[in-house]
């Protein structure tokens, strides 16, 4: 038997509504709200859930979106007001899953599905746009409570009040908040960045930005 992470506060679903930002109308999936029944777990996501933008969110590498209840009295501090379940528009709102605990790779049992982590997650406008809070995907990159995704090994049922329970520890020991650390804060540490994607687990989208990344500080300095 693996390891106790934490728990599974809230289970958060929502499919995909129009919403104005501007004068432009959008597809969201944001307002995630708390599910009361189990859900089944695909490779894709959740059963009742979906994404508005299908290219920079969903897929198999962004199949769950977690958030750590850890963070929410930062928020609650900072806004000045309650934080609820779904309002990083996360589909799991996780008790003892935090950036500096896990790594890229790592997989874990949760109900009768097994995932594990594949990057973390950059906040988009549209959280932003869901607080009337513009700046709030930047502050959030700022803060390192980036929340991150699973992809899903064995698709199964989940709910809240499930257990998470660690399978396997990746070999590389990268956690989400040293992926963080280069992409956001030392962009130009390539020696970081070689790490982050010696990962094997590490998702497609954030391997091809910062393969591209180190080729550019490579020929900056002379070196391809």
């Amino acid at each position: 038997m693996g390891e106790q992470l934490g728990k599974l506060v809230s289970l958060n679903v929502a499919l995909p509504v129009a919403v104005m930002h501007g004068s432009k109308e959008i597809q969201t999936g944001i307002n995630k709200e708390p599910a009361s029944e189990r859900l089944f777990l695909t490779k894709n996501g959740l059963h009742g859930d979906g994404q508005g933008d299908l290219v920079h969110h969903g897929g198999e590498d962004k199949a769950v979106c977690v958030y750590s209840l850890e963070h929410f009295p930062y928020w609650e501090s900072a806004w000045g007001r309650p934080v609820l379940p779904g309002a990083f528009g996360e589909n799991f709102t996780a008790e003892g899953l935090t950036e500096e605990q896990l790594c890229i790779g790592d997989v874990v049992r949760i109900g009768s599905a097994l995932v594990q982590v594949s990057q973390p997650r950059q906040p988009c406008f549209k959280l932003g746009l869901k607080h009337g809070l513009p700046e709030l995907p930047v502050h959030v990159q700022e803060t390192g409570y980036t929340g991150f995704y699973f992809r899903v090994l064995e698709e199964g049922e989940v709910g809240s009040g499930d257990t998470f329970m660690l399978e396997r520890r990746d070999s590389a020991g990268i956690t989400l908040q040293e992926a963080n650390r280069v992409m956001h804060t030392d962009k130009k540490d390539a020696a970081g960045i070689a790490q982050v994607l010696n990962v094997a687990a590490l998702s497609a989208s954030w391997r091809e930005t910062l393969s591209s990344r180190l080729a550019k500080l490579n020929a900056a300095d002379g070196r391809s």
